[in-house]
């Protein structure tokens, strides 16, 4: 049996999947980042279990995660979305969705995608951090703060630092996997 991050013991197979292939793992790709970005801010105040398991219904509300197709959505999609059972019904998070997408768009024609606006905050490498246990994983670093600031300033909705270094996290611009966690040695060693 291999060691994982202690976070992750206990949790269903789709968790487990979940951090054994995905969390840590550079992505380099738009749409990626996009779906990592709705599902990080529909977390805000919510455990990664709630949102991990309404993760299909996310993809079937948000249209696969289209950038340019969620950006299309009006007040009356949005509206509908909020009495769907497969995502979390708060208004204030679906319409950030929509907002999100906008910005998003408005990034990509600015830096080509949003893939180099947001690794240009890690200087294009993975910060690795090398932690001995889950109390030695920050909520927040000053790249997350410097990012969630300049995402605020572009008007993006539900990006503050905790959430973003979630989203960090999420897409191997930091690796938070316990230095004992079979994963740590195989996302550095595969980068």
């Amino acid at each position: 049996m291999c060691t994982r991050c202690k976070w992750v013991e206990g949790q269903f197979p789709e968790y487990l999947k979940y951090h054994d292939e995905e969390w840590g793992v550079p992505v380099h790709d738009d749409k990626k980042h996009f779906e990592f970005l709705i599902l990080e801010g529909a977390q805000a105040g919510l455990s990664w279990s709630t949102i991990l398991k309404r993760r299909e219904g996310y993809r079937k509300a948000f249209a696969d995660f289209n950038v340019e197709e969620v950006a299309r959505f009006d007040d009356r999609i949005l509206n509908t979305l909020l009495l769907d059972k497969g995502i979390i019904r708060n208004k204030l998070k679906v319409f950030a969705a929509a907002t999100n997408a906008r910005q998003f768009l408005k990034v990509q024609e600015e830096f080509g995608s949003f893939d180099t606006y947001i690794w240009s905050f890690v200087n294009n490498t993975p910060i690795i951090r090398r932690c001995k246990s889950i109390s030695d994983v920050p909520a927040t670093s000053k790249e997350s703060d410097n990012l969630s600031k300049d995402l605020k300033k572009r008007g993006f909705k539900f990006v503050g630092s905790t959430i973003i270094y979630a989203h960090m996290q999420a897409c191997g611009l930091i690796n938070d996997h316990t230095t004992d966690c079979f994963r740590f040695k195989e996302i550095v060693n595969g980068y």
